[in-house]
């Protein structure tokens, strides 16, 4: 059985936290690269954001490595990633641009991930919701 190391971060006041209050000296290094990722993919999936002037409400990266190893060591190996984003929308028509600036991000702009591409194969979900009501 392999070994899963799992972290998410959340977008709150302009910056990407670990949830609860965790703290980033509590992560293995593993799990620090993991964050950082899924940090790079937050901003590069905000600046684009920014450009359209559109805020998402809440947005959280999800981002799950697998090791070749059934426990964490040192010489431990990841074989493949995927990344989670959860996106809460302000109305139904950001919906679309947030799902483009994910795919960007995901398939050609954001560092990180391109890196851990090198490295094993990355698989991604989205999943946006908005807040807007409808009217009827």
């Amino acid at each position: 059985m392999n070994n899963k190391q799992k972290v998410t971060v959340e977008l709150r006041n302009g910056k990407f936290r670990l949830p609860n209050g965790s703290r980033l000296e509590e992560l293995n290094p593993k799990a620090l690269l993991l964050c950082a990722t899924a940090q790079c993919a937050g901003y590069t999936v905000m600046g684009i954001l920014n450009q359209d002037h559109i805020t998402p409400k809440r947005l959280e990266l999800t981002i799950e490595g697998t090791l070749d190893t059934p426990k964490l060591q040192a010489d431990s190996r990841f074989i493949g990633f995927s990344i989670a984003y959860n996106v809460e929308c302000r109305s139904m028509s950001d919906q679309r641009a947030v799902s483009e600036a994910i795919r960007d991000a995901q398939d050609r702009l954001c560092g990180l991930v391109a890196l851990l591409k090198c490295a094993a194969p990355v698989s991604h979900e989205i999943s946006i919701v908005s807040t807007e009501t409808v009217k009827v």
